[in-house]
């Protein structure tokens, strides 16, 4: 019975981690390099994470504010930063997108770091 539960668990676990994250394979290389250069990085407050919308017609993707006044950046497909859209000294970005709460659409989340901050040094 124990390990019936234990196996459960384990497999929800994996189910829920898997949903958190696209397959590295079919995001574009960009992305994939910037996943990678943030796992190496101490974990952020709160922990980072990409997500991919439509905005303005065309698929962006967002990286979250993170600690201590650090802005947010939205990336077009092609991984050139087109804004801010928060975060920041003020907290409203650098203005050049202060739409894209409002307009952004199709949330897909593409990666979460799911590092726990007790591990990092």
């Amino acid at each position: 019975m124990r390990s019936g539960c234990v196996a459960l668990l384990l497999s929800l676990a994996v189910t829920h981690v898997g949903a958190q994250s696209a397959p590295r394979r079919d995001l574009p290389s960009w992305v994939s390099a910037l996943i990678s250069r943030l796992e190496r990085a101490p974990v952020a407050n709160p922990p980072a994470l990409i997500a991919r919308f439509t905005y303005r017609g065309d698929t962006v993707y967002y990286l979250p504010p993170r600690c201590c006044d650090v802005p947010s950046t939205v990336f077009n497909k092609a991984g050139a930063v087109i804004c801010s859209a928060d975060g920041g000294m003020t907290g409203g970005g650098d203005g050049r997108c202060a739409d894209f709460f409002e307009t952004r659409r199709d949330e897909k989340l593409i990666w979460r770091d799911t590092r726990s901050r007790r591990g990092r040094s």
